[in-house]
């Protein structure tokens, strides 16, 4: 087996177009065959694949089978923006390493932990039951990684039996924004609902609102106009009119109001999350920051650390502007960790658990 992670390919223009999943994974095919890494396609045998929605179906990685392919085909409803770009990269594979066993990897996967009172929404039960509308949860990958990542910090630090119960926030705090508590490694809650709309406000999604806002775009445009006002132009970009964070932070040391304001409410809307959930778990033993903003946007995790003070949460400036790995400092109460990102790995860890 061989493992492709955190690789860094340029890859040409022609590769992008009606075919670019398929021409972008066989330019990466030539490449390995070109620098002698394999001898033939065939030595690829397994490959693992982040998919984002699997439903309540699967809640361990999946070998894919044409049924397999079928569920995550009936799912793209719920996941437009994700779901059928993964099954273009899964087709694309079953054509260019035709004996390789593709692995789907679901985001929604480690959520399967979280406990009926916090994944029903108060809606006739009909629903769940019939349409099976739930909070499902998103960027599972990311979080059980790093979770895995601060369990192993703390045991260094705690202990074996600390572990057990040790209740963590992540925040994965990228384009797109997920808040998830833990108890020993075990899903409670998450902030991403039955699609990866509904939590704090991201890069160009609405995050929370009141759902009766939905129904009067709806009326007052149309039902497709108001899923792309909803998904492309509201959260980060919706306020100050730019998605990424650095371009909002140039703005913002420039006093701009409204980019201020942005950077303002993602830190307000994150820290009501993370209070939240110390509530539920009667705890707070982490957090730990991930993603593009939360491991490098230090400003970002000062203003969500500031809310959390009464919390007993205390941070050491000098560390937080170099990212370090802990950035609390020896008073606070809570751990308050940056750790990057692994997805890549954790979704080739799972693959190799369907040997």
């Amino acid at each position: 087996m061989f493992c492709l992670y955190k690789g860094i390919v340029e890859i040409p223009p022609e590769t992008s177009g009606k075919n670019a999943y398929h021409n972008g994974i066989k330019f990466i095919a030539d490449l390995l065959l070109k620098e002698k890494i394999i001898k033939n396609r065939n030595e690829i045998k397994l490959i693992g694949h982040r998919v984002v929605h699997g439903g309540e179906e699967y809640k361990k990685p999946t070998v894919i089978t044409a049924k397999v392919l079928k569920k995550i085909q009936d799912l793209c409803e719920l996941a437009p923006l994700h779901n059928p770009a993964n099954l273009e990269g899964i087709r694309a594979c079953q054509k260019i390493f035709p004996k390789a066993k593709n692995v789907a990897v679901f985001d929604t996967a480690f959520y399967s932990t979280i406990p009926e009172k916090a994944y029903l929404y108060a809606l006739p039960y009909s629903l769940y039951k019939n349409k099976k509308i739930r909070r499902y949860g998103f960027h599972g990958t990311s979080h059980q990684y790093v979770v895995n990542e601060a369990l192993k910090i703390l045991e260094e630090k705690e202990g074996r039996y600390f572990v057990k119960n040790a209740k963590i926030v992540s925040c994965h705090i990228g384009n797109g924004v997920s808040i998830t508590a833990s108890i020993g490694g075990r899903a409670v809650d998450t902030s991403m609902g039955f699609t990866p709309l509904e939590g704090v406000p991201m890069g160009t999604r609405s995050g929370d609102i009141d759902p009766e806002i939905v129904l009067y775009l709806a009326q007052k445009f149309s039902i497709k106009e108001a899923k792309n006002i909803l998904n492309n132009e509201s959260g980060l970009r919706g306020i100050c009119g730019f998605s990424n964070m650095k371009d909002i932070w140039a703005l913002a040391q420039k006093k701009n109001k409204m980019a201020r304001l942005a950077i303002e409410i993602l830190a307000y809307r994150t820290a009501k999350y993370i209070a939240a959930y110390a509530a539920v778990m009667k705890g707070l033993n982490a957090v730990v920051f991930t993603a593009g903003i939360g491991e490098k946007a230090w400003y970002v995790r000062s203003t969500i650390c500031d809310y959390l003070k009464f919390l007993g949460a205390s941070i050491d400036q000098k560390k937080n502007k170099q990212n370090a790995l802990a950035i609390n400092n020896t008073p606070s109460k809570i751990k308050i960790l940056v750790i990057p990102t692994n997805e890549e790995l954790l979704i080739a860890k799972e693959a190799l658990k369907t040997r």
